[in-house]
């Protein structure tokens, strides 16, 4: 019989507990799962981690063969010394067809300039249509899991996409680009810019003063990705001049968004509340699930973070 710790947000267990004990019978796997105040800490075989949850230290863990992330983004925890168990990051489906949903209806709202139309208290009748998708550029910063996903699917409605990542990465009807100049030239084709990478010290102000000079005059940015990706004092100054001609925003540097902070009252930005890729109970508890039985089976576990990349 296994111990799954549950240590993920408090709130949530509601929702978890029935999720992970149907996919755990379902894969014929019998455990106890409990919460941090219901086990002592050696007795854990692995644990089901949000960094929204108790767990800090994850030295008492002395019999945990794994940290099974509920999120896609591990960077408040790749670093922590004490963890010396093997992390799994979370990629499940239901978080790829958010994120694929989210960027889509986005880029779309932006292609179609849906804006004018649902906000037009002047009742202007202005029948001038956008262009085709084959004429809008769209950049997907990041092909990794969710970048790719976005990228193929924005790629399947017509958009010439062009994607980059910092390593060189080839996919079906997408122009790939990588590296420093590639982000050049990425840059320069976007459009529409949709960023999807993951926070790390190469990636921290990606987009700053010199980068956000790189699109087209107007271009639209969309960020689902991290909220350290954009130098905000940068992007604030492009939107006012006009160089970015919209902004929608998922992620932030601090959560919630502080009610004074300038993203609220400008009239180019658009905040939404970290919702682009929420992870589904149902959906991650097969992956979490899908995990402990492979390490149980002496199979490799999968989506394992290589630590000196962070992700």
């Amino acid at each position: 019989m296994l111990t799954i710790l549950y240590d993920g947000a408090p709130k949530m267990w509601p929702a978890y507990q029935p999720a992970l004990t149907t996919a755990l019978a379902d894969a014929g796997i019998a455990a106890h799962l409990v919460l941090p105040d219901e086990v002592a800490p050696e007795a854990v075989d692995y644990i089901v981690y949000a960094p929204t949850g108790p767990v800090q230290d994850f030295t008492p863990f002395t019999r945990a063969r794994a940290v099974l992330s509920l999120w896609a983004g591990v960077e408040r925890v790749v670093g922590n010394p004490t963890l010396t168990q093997p992390l799994c990051r979370m990629v499940d489906d239901g978080l790829e067809r958010g994120m694929i949903e989210w960027v889509t209806g986005h880029v779309l709202r932006a292609h179609l300039g849906m804006d004018r139309h649902i906000i037009n208290p002047d009742r202007i009748w202005d029948q001038t249509a956008p262009p085709l998708a084959r004429e809008r550029g769209v950049t997907v910063l990041g092909l990794g899991a969710l970048g790719a996903a976005c990228a193929s699917t924005l790629a399947s409605l017509g958009f010439p996409v062009t994607g980059w990542s910092r390593t060189p990465k080839s996919l079906p009807g997408i122009l790939c680009e990588s590296g420093p100049e590639g982000l050049h030239r990425a840059l320069s084709r976007a459009e529409i810019l949709v960023t999807i990478l993951p926070n790390t010290p190469e990636t921290t102000n990606l987009l700053n003063a010199d980068t956000l000079a790189l699109l087209p005059r107007g271009a639209t940015i969309l960020n689902p990705g991290r909220g350290t990706l954009i130098d905000d004092v940068a992007l604030l100054a492009t939107l006012d001049s006009g160089q970015v001609g919209q902004a929608t925003l998922d992620v932030f540097r601090v959560e919630p968004l502080p009610a004074d902070h300038p993203y609220w009252a400008h009239p180019k930005v658009t905040v939404t509340p970290h919702i682009a890729a929420e992870t589904r109970p149902s959906s991650a508890a097969r992956v979490i699930v899908e995990n402990i039985r492979r390490d149980q089976a002496g199979e490799p576990l999968l989506h394992l973070v290589d630590r000196s990349r962070g992700y």
